[in-house]
């Protein structure tokens, strides 16, 4: 690495713009007359060397000076926000509804959109969040920011860190806010620096030299900033590991217990009851939103469950032993929360089928007396029965939820709704089936020729609940970020560094400024530290007629 010896004898990075001690501008890296008082000198990062700016060999040297563009960071984030938003066009894959036909993405995403919908699954934005591409997407921002960071942050330190009174007097006049004021009294001089400790500077001098400066941390904002980011990126990244985040859905029906999913069988539920509560038609205080709503409105859906936890969960295989862990209602807004995990009340479905009862009888008999009866559990059909009068009924299709598509009979979910049979009935002594055709309101000879006829002696119906489980351990990560980042956003935008120098020259004193923003501030502090003196006012040097400013190149 080429070192760079300045004339006060300290030695610089290569890449220096100004002496780390006195300030002295690197002519070969100001690329400007060290004569020429009316050019401003570089003060971005006090002159300290950036990495990505210095080196350019080797190709971790051309990666770290990608990385650490602005612009770059700037179009990873832009293209994220695009394919964020691509992922909202139609709902991703782990929000298919539970009662969907099917829920394979290749056949869902073309039967409820279409030839977009297909497209959409082609291109893989069904499940675009969890992509890897999507993944590359934000460990790529993260990157960014951390490189950008690095090189960014390190010179800053080095250069706050050596901040010194004694300036050589280039660095002095070529700062934008600057005057020379002759004839200047050390008690004047002394009233300066009493003015400016009582702005709150922090004043420190070195042989006659003053350096008065406030607000130094303010510097380290946008860094901070960057860390805020980092820990929400990480946060969404770890968002997508199962041990850290799950978000599932479960339906279980009125008496019945379920597994919980995504629990590795450790959780059971049983719906105890479902209770659902509608408001009063003659209550004149809800008549408004029963009339613009134009049907039934409920006050409240609530189910009452009882969660148990299975004891052997860690044996693949055996028969689960149940230890009740708690029971309690769920209902909209108030969740039920156990061991990590929050039970959601999300919604319900009423007068789901249990069974139904079926007759056989002769299709002559005006009476319809009953030879014999059966029941059909609607949850798990069997598939043949058979009677000691020597009566075989085979159960050929089921509907569970029956439409007729364009004259062809299908099910447009899998839970029994409108349940419907395509049924073999076997007369004894018979090799040859009567095929009949029965459902809700729907009982169809398919030859016309039966001897015998089913028909429904009764049925049961249930609720069923739907809720949703959510355990999410990556919140108070998102929390710390966002908190640290906005301790950044205000830390960089409420406070600026203000540093003012005194250099003696002689009876002469110059007085110079910078800030990294708010120059109007600093020319007022500078107004009320040097009032009842003779030290004449800063002047703006960008503003002074024939100003040519220079041209600062960043490789951003």
């Amino acid at each position: 690495m080429k070192k760079i010896k300045c004339e006060c004898g300290h030695v610089n990075p290569e890449g220096t713009v100004l002496c780390e001690a006195c300030g002295k501008p690197i002519e070969e890296n100001q690329h400007i007359d060290g004569n020429d008082k009316t050019k401003l000198i570089n003060m971005r990062y006090d002159g300290s060397a950036r990495r990505s700016l210095t080196y350019n060999r080797s190709i971790i040297d051309k990666i770290w000076s990608f990385f650490s563009s602005v612009k770059v960071g700037v179009w990873l984030i832009v293209i994220a926000l695009v394919a964020s938003a691509l992922g909202t066009i139609f709902p991703q894959e782990i929000y298919i509804p539970i009662d969907a036909v099917s829920r394979d993405p290749a056949i869902y995403y073309e039967d409820q959109f279409g030839v977009f919908g297909k497209i959409y699954y082609q291109l893989g934005f069904y499940d675009l969040y969890s992509s890897w591409w999507y993944m590359l997407l934000i460990s790529l921002i993260g990157i960014s920011l951390v490189i950008c960071s690095i090189d960014r942050v390190v010179p800053l330190h080095r250069a706050l860190k050596m901040q010194k009174p004694r300036r050589h007097e280039t660095f002095i006049n070529r700062q934008r806010l600057y005057s020379e004021s002759p004839n200047i009294s050390d008690e004047e001089k002394q009233q300066v620096v009493n003015n400016l400790k009582k702005l709150r500077y922090k004043v420190r001098s070195e042989e006659g030299h003053i350096l008065a400066e406030k607000g130094r941390f303010s510097r380290w904002g946008p860094y901070v900033n960057h860390i805020g980011l980092i820990i929400i990126l990480i946060a969404a990244l770890l968002r997508m590991t199962p041990w850290l985040y799950l978000d599932d859905y479960v339906w279980v029906r009125e008496g019945q217990q379920v597994v919980i999913p995504g629990t590795d069988n450790k959780y059971y539920i049983k719906n105890k009851e479902f209770i659902l509560e509608k408001y009063d038609e003659d209550d004149k205080r809800f008549q408004d939103a029963i009339d613009r709503v134009g049907g039934e409105v409920h006050k409240n859906y609530q189910t009452n469950v009882i969660i148990y936890k299975n004891v052997d969960a860690t044996i693949p295989g055996a028969e689960p032993k149940l230890e009740k862990v708690l029971e309690d209602k769920v209902w909209m807004n108030h969740p039920l929360k156990f061991d990590g995990y929050t039970l959601y009340q999300s919604g319900y479905q009423q007068n789901e089928f249990s069974n139904m009862s079926f007759k056989i009888y002769e299709t002559n008999d005006s009476d319809q007396k009953a030879l014999e009866t059966f029941t059909i559990d609607l949850t798990s059909p069997e598939t043949e029965y058979e009677f000691e009068s020597g009566f075989r009924v085979v159960i050929d299709k089921y509907y569970p939820d029956y439409v007729l598509d364009k004259g062809e009979p299908r099910s447009e979910t899998k839970f029994p709704r409108n349940p419907a049979f395509v049924i073999f009935v076997y007369p004894p002594n018979t090799e040859s089936p009567e095929i009949s055709f029965i459902g809700i309101g729907k009982n169809i000879d398919a030859t016309g020729e039966n001897k015998f006829k089913l028909g429904i002696v009764d049925f049961e119906t249930h609720f069923v609940s739907g809720m949703t489980l959510r355990q999410d351990y990556t919140l108070p990560l998102f929390g710390l970020g966002a908190l640290v980042f906005m301790i950044g956003v205000v830390q960089g935008m409420y406070w600026q560094h203000r540093r003012i120098w005194i250099h003696p020259n002689g009876r002469s004193i110059l007085l110079a400024a910078h800030t990294n923003k708010n120059w109007f501030g600093v020319n007022k502090d500078i107004e009320k530290a040097i009032l009842g003196t003779n030290i004449q006012m800063v002047v703006d040097q960008q503003e002074v007629e024939g100003y040519e400013k220079t041209k600062e190149v960043h490789n951003e």
